[in-house]
């Protein structure tokens, strides 16, 4: 089962922004997605993440069907022409290596701002659609606790996830530093103005605004956000309303003066956020009663310190993912076992419960019990060394020896298969 994982992944490493947003799966395109799959292919354990830097899908299946799986991916998108991009996709053909990955993804190591706190959310989401669909099986479920497990190690043990690490997040946790529910503008909705909206998402009892020079997209933020939109047009009364604006448009010249702020006059105490580069806000704005202004600089130097902490706990991130691949792929080498244990018992089993038969006919219930439990017992202790043996036979990858003698000694082809636990 471990060998038979693979994965294919397209990100920001390879992909630009334009193609990744082609590419890109909500829940409802994802679970499509995961049902075509089941519909053409042989496979399980399927896990298909999507996020703004990646598309990722996982899955187990005894040939490497990535190359059909990708194509599949972008002819559900519209794509037809499908052969420009596929360069842009990475294959993980080997078990070690795919889980590896999803264990680096899955902790914010492979993330665009290293130790994203938001991946470990998106991971458990994905996962949920693979169970909703029925399409998580017990090597999946093991592999995505284990990663859970290893990413609240992650949060206890090191400084990986500590502070600001991004520009935006930066500023989205200094107006949550300075105001409470306050009525925040955002104006200007490139790369970092959205990075600052999907941020804002997340927080709870702002008042959001978006302001942007093209409104289809303000709009469309807007209903992915549950924001309000106004026009480019009355941005002198947004100004007037709002307690945090954030700036992140692109001009020769400041936006925000110290004419324009007098002359909108009755200011209230206001804080503005500059993450334009050039400046969007006149150094002197804060000459202005009541207006502070928190510049770029100021921003990523909060940013810039997080993120020093943050690789500097990289060792430490990856020796925690090495101690838990390490347990897992000891769990998933003892899977191969697990079906000759199980007839192996069941064998005994059905050799203790024939031999009781014979001779409890003629016994009183109390003495029938006894001898109940002494024999399961002994069944028990008589099991127990060839169980370790198997699982210690695992781990030097000497299993099949062991299973062959087994299956010889007690005819164990001849047993039913065992069911499949979680």
């Amino acid at each position: 089962m471990q060998n038979q994982f693979k994965a294919v992944s397209l990100s920001y490493k390879i992909a630009p922004l334009s193609v990744r947003e082609q590419i890109a799966l909500n829940e409802e395109g994802a679970k499509a997605l995961m049902l075509r799959i089941r519909e053409f292919f042989e496979v399980s354990d399927l896990l298909v993440v999507s996020t703004c830097n990646r598309t990722e899908l996982y899955y187990t299946a005894s040939e490497d069907l990535s190359p059909e799986l990708i194509k599949l991916l972008l002819i559900q998108k519209g794509i037809t022409d499908t052969e420009p991009y596929l360069p842009y996709f990475e294959q993980y053909v080997q078990g070690d290596e795919a889980i590896r990955h999803l264990f680096e993804v899955a902790t914010g190591l492979h993330s665009q701002v290293v130790g994203d706190m938001q991946i470990p959310n998106q991971i458990k989401h994905a996962y949920q659609w693979s169970a909703d669909l029925n399409m998580a099986g017990p090597f999946l479920h093991r592999l995505m606790h284990t990663i859970f497990f290893a990413n609240k190690r992650v949060a206890q043990e090191t400084s990986f996830r500590d502070g600001a690490a991004s520009v935006s997040y930066a500023a989205v946790e200094l107006v949550e530093a300075l105001t409470v529910n306050p009525k925040v503008l955002v104006l200007g909705l490139g790369e970092i103005g959205m990075d600052v909206c999907k941020n804002l998402a997340d927080r709870d009892g702002a008042d959001i605004t978006l302001v942007n020079r093209t409104r289809s997209k303000a709009d469309e933020l807007a209903t992915t956000y549950g924001f309000k939109v106004a026009d480019l047009e009355d941005i002198d009364l947004e100004i007037m309303r709002a307690d945090v604006i954030i700036s992140s448009i692109t001009r020769d010249e400041p936006f925000f003066t110290k004419e324009k702020m007098v002359q909108l006059g009755g200011l209230t105490f206001k804080y503005l956020i500059d993450l334009s580069v050039p400046r969007s806000v006149a150094p002197d704005v804060e000459e202005v009663p009541g207006v502070v202004l928190y510049n770029i600089d100021t921003i990523r130097s909060k940013a810039d310190e997080a993120l020093t902490k943050r690789i500097s706990a990289i060792p430490y991130v990856k020796s925690i993912i090495e101690e838990a691949v390490l347990d897992f792929n000891d769990w998933s080498k003892e899977m191969v076992v697990s079906p000759t244990i199980q007839k192996l018992k069941g064998a005994l089993e059905q050799i203790r419960q024939e031999e009781m038969a014979r001779y409890m006919k003629n016994m009183t219930e109390e003495e029938a019990a006894k001898i109940d439990r002494i024999t399961s017992s002994m069944m028990q202790k008589i099991i127990k060394l060839p169980v370790l043996q198997l699982k210690a036979a695992c781990k030097r990858g000497e299993a099949e020896t062991l299973i062959d003698v087994l299956n010889d000694l007690f005819n164990l082809e001849n047993q039913p298969q065992p069911s499949s636990a979680r």
